[in-house]
């Protein structure tokens, strides 16, 4: 007589939560409202938070947040960000996803819908304003250029008062954004705004969001809950408002500088006959690896030397670049973007004028 086999209980809990996952799509997609039950709703004592142009990168934060929420296992780079942050008394625990269109709609679904807290995202297509008014906390993810068509809707204003508004358009601070609002609607306080910019390494939970200081500072406990957000997707810094630019070109901009160095190198490479492929999937696990170190404390001079022995082989590839005037190039590189990033009137055009 043979033996049964019994399924493994994890198998049939992932295969549950998939089947919850698909009939809760199906029910929004026909238009029906699906119940939460009160302990993950308005009784569990945790915020709403708002997505207003849920896309690339709004998907990026959201998936963090319920990835956190789902499973305590983070990557190696957020677990060290996490560690030293302290955890806000209240946390998201309700999600409005808002989109424009019913592809967008499908995407949200099709790249969260896996986890398990996804049962606690409300997919909004073409409706802002009640999502507003449900949430305590919004995230602005939008093109620049809408923030103004969305934040002069009817019913928006008084239904931000009061309320955390953070911003990851790039381009507009805090003052901007504060403009396109009244300063203050039925005599409740102006809603609070945060300026963050995430990379776009926020897919892979590896960004570095850089977040403008607040003036006057942001209070202890909505500066800790804006920090406990972006930990959910990498590393955070808090920068002075003048330094926003720079820091957009250094950690905004430089993702494509990198991935120019990693095509070099693997093309070197490819030139003297190794795979393309292979190429490709070394250059980018040094450069993970190398960054590793750095981010451990290394110094990047003292990192170079030990891999540098007189007369060897790497020595010889250094006096290419620094022949080549790479080090120079790379660093006129960010400074001309963040001439590009700061407004036209605080700086000349270019600050790389060619030599004469």
């Amino acid at each position: 007589m043979s033996q049964r086999i019994l399924t493994p209980d994890y198998i049939l809990q992932e295969a549950l939560a998939a089947h919850g996952t698909a009939l809760t799509s199906y029910l929004q997609d026909k238009g029906v409202t699906t119940a939460v039950p009160k302990s993950q709703n308005e009784n569990d004592g945790g915020l709403t938070l708002t997505v207003l142009g849920c896309g690339t990168m709004g998907i990026a934060i959201l998936g963090g947040i319920l990835g956190s929420l789902s499973d305590a296992t983070t990557s190696s780079t957020s677990k060290d960000t996490i560690s030293e942050q302290a955890t806000p008394d209240r946390l998201p625990s309700r999600f409005n996803a808002c989109v424009r269109s019913a592809a967008s709609a499908q995407r949200i679904h099709a790249e969260l819908g896996h986890l398990a807290k996804f049962a606690s995202v409300k997919v909004c297509q073409d409706d802002t304003l009640e999502p507003v008014q449900q949430a305590d906390i919004v995230l602005l993810c939008c093109k620049p250029h809408m923030v103004s068509e969305i934040l002069t809707q009817p019913g928006i204003a008084q239904a931000l008062a009061g309320k955390l508004v953070i911003s990851i358009c790039v381009g507009l601070d805090s003052k901007q954004i504060a403009s396109m609002l009244p300063p203050s609607v039925e005599d409740k306080p102006h809603c609070t705004i945060a300026c963050a910019m995430p990379n776009t390494a926020a897919a892979v939970r590896e960004s570095m969001t850089i977040i403008s200081k607040s003036v006057p500072p942001l209070p202890a406990s909505t500066e800790a809950l804006v920090t406990w957000i972006f930990s959910r997707i990498g590393r955070v810094s808090y920068i002075a408002p003048n330094l926003m630019p720079v820091s957009a070109a250094l950690c905004g901009s430089g993702p494509a500088f990198v991935a120019v160095v990693v095509e070099s190198l693997a093309a070197g490479a490819i030139a003297m006959g190794l795979p393309r492929e292979d190429a490709y999937t070394m250059a980018a696990q040094m450069m993970r690896g190398t960054t590793g170190l750095l981010l451990r404390g290394e110094h990047p001079a003292l990192l170079r030397d030990k891999v540098s022995t007189p007369g060897g082989c790497t020595v010889r590839g250094l006096v290419v670049l620094e022949e080549g005037g790479v080090r120079g190039t790379v660093a006129r590189a960010v400074r001309e973007t963040t001439v590009a990033a700061t407004p036209v009137q605080k700086h000349k055009a270019h600050v790389n004028v060619p030599a004469a």
